[in-house]
């Protein structure tokens, strides 16, 4: 999915503040975990940005799908353990004492099924008393679909276009990204599809009680966008 715009990535989402965001996430993390550890695995680690000031409060590690975003990770983070794998289907072999996913990855899993899947995997690497924060995607009230949105990135010697319009198909959101990248060799146009699930907040915070997890809703958390937070019992 990321193949072609890896390499743009941290370009692209250079508004985020990382810093804080992380910095709020350990705040809430460590008021919350009874586990008595500070092992965190970050899923869908992306770029590892969030990681990147994470490990400042955790001994991190981070898994992501995509083998291009991982490489710009391994580049940010020397000696991270660093891992490829499903989101939804990994074996680590260990437990760990908090385990995020952030800014929103939770969508590409698409269906509740999927959801309950992953939710089950990483409650099997949750320590007793251990933590899990989740970054929602939009819920289905919140999409609005026929919308369109453009960002745009400009250096010296690179000019990135990506516009989209946003769709929604029963429970599916799902947009085509378009690039344009304008180097001084020449421009080039790509195009990336996400297809991201719509699902309501209960929905999810039903898909971690199923699990066994003590589960609640921060309707602000790192971003506006709320955090399902859940913690393993003792």
């Amino acid at each position: 999915m990321f193949t072609l715009s890896a390499k743009y990535y941290d370009l692209i989402y250079n508004f985020k503040d990382y810093r804080a965001e992380a910095e709020a996430l350990a705040g809430i993390l460590q008021t919350q975990l009874r586990s008595g550890g500070r092992r965190l695995l970050d899923v869908a680690c992306g770029s590892g940005r969030h990681l990147e000031y994470l490990q400042a409060h955790f001994k991190v590690e981070g898994l992501d799908l995509s083998p291009e975003l991982l490489e710009l990770a391994r580049e940010r983070l020397s000696g991270v353990p660093l891992h490829q794998a499903d989101m939804s289907r990994f074996d680590l072999g260990r437990r760990f004492d908090a385990i995020t996913c952030l800014f929103s990855s939770i969508g590409y899993l698409k269906t509740l099924d999927a959801v309950q899947q992953a939710v089950d995997c990483w409650e099997r690497h949750l320590a007793p008393g251990g933590m899990l924060a989740i970054e929602p995607w939009f819920t289905p009230e919140n999409w609005h679909p026929n919308t369109v949105h453009a960002m745009l990135v400009e250096q010296p010697d690179l000019a990135i276009a990506r516009v989209n319009t946003s769709f929604q198909e029963g429970r599916l959101s799902y947009f085509d990204l378009h690039y344009l990248v304008a180097t001084p060799e020449g421009t080039q146009h790509f195009v990336e599809r996400h297809e991201m699930g719509l699902f309501e907040t209960q929905e999810q915070l039903d898909c971690l009680t199923r699990a066994g997890l003590e589960a609640w809703h921060d309707p602000t958390g790192l971003t506006g966008r709320g955090l399902l937070l859940a913690r393993k019992p003792l």
